[in-house]
């Protein structure tokens, strides 16, 4: 056996000593990120990017410095949500993300294109490539608390998000069909995959409250949520209601506004971590 020159890449031995390679991608030397939080689902339509949105403004809330990565390049909504249209422009550091009323950072394709309604026709890699400019090339400002709003499913661009991110933890949204739980299921087995803890499991469109009587009626069938969490041994967050005045808050641009004490135990989990 040949004398180790400590250069991996060029050996072709077998060695116990050897390390994998990182594939972290070095944070932009303007920024400072302390906490990375992916907020993932298994599938579209569960209200994912309403919840990282939620989450954003309730930690900002709580007086921390907030973010927010859009990860769906494909099928941003952040913008909207928080009613932004453009970023804050850029120099020779990098390019900055745009800030809502209250101070959270977004950063998002939608921002970056002539027309928000432009498609984004990408393939795999490219749209992967993209998020990981977001955190290399964009200037992130003292920032407490990050949250990755990522694509449904289990492609290129979360596998990269995932191996190129210092993710701490990924909190899962569900909503209450059968067919959702056995997706979570696939999302769960790919956190383990990876490595990455799983703070917890956020369920959305839990139950319709009727205004006049106060009844709550299971709109999507009955939970299955507790579940995934007894199988996984993974807590619960929140039960999110179907509201239809967060909805249209979120469609009008006054995410900060909402209120939601619903996620106040997500938001206690987070700050502990």
């Amino acid at each position: 056996m040949s004398e180790c020159n400590g250069n991996c890449s060029s050996c072709g031995q077998s060695c116990g000593e050897r390390q994998a390679e990182s594939l972290l991608a070095e944070l932009n030397p303007a920024s400072r990120v302390n906490k990375v939080f992916a907020v993932v689902s298994g599938k579209g339509g569960v209200g994912k990017s309403t919840v990282t949105s939620l989450l954003a403004s309730a930690m900002q809330k709580r007086g921390k410095r907030a973010a927010i990565l859009d990860a769906d390049i494909t099928g941003p909504s952040i913008p909207k949500a928080f009613g932004l249209t453009d970023t804050m422009g850029a120099d020779e550091n990098g390019l900055y993300p745009a800030v809502t009323e209250s101070g959270i950072q977004v950063i998002s394709i939608n921002l970056l294109l002539e027309n928000n309604t432009d498609p984004v026709l990408w393939r795999g890699p490219i749209l992967a490539g993209a998020v990981k400019q977001f955190w290399t090339d964009v200037v992130w400002e003292n920032v407490d608390y990050m949250f990755v709003d990522m694509p449904p499913g289990t492609g290129d661009v979360p596998l990269t998000t995932f191996q190129s991110l210092p993710i701490d933890g990924i909190i899962l949204v569900t909503s209450p069909q059968d067919l959702v739980s056995m997706i979570v299921t696939k999302a769960v087995k790919m956190a383990e995959m990876m490595n990455i803890p799983i703070v917890g499991l956020i369920e959305n469109y839990a139950y319709f409250e009727c205004p006049d009587c106060g009844k709550r009626y299971e709109i999507f069938g009955k939970s299955h949520v507790d579940e995934i969490s007894k199988e996984f041994h993974i807590p619960v967050l929140a039960h999110l209601p179907i509201d239809p005045k967060i909805a249209e808050q979120m469609d009008r641009g006054f995410a900060e506004e909402v209120s939601c004490p619903d996620l106040d135990a997500a938001i206690d989990t987070l700050l502990a971590k």
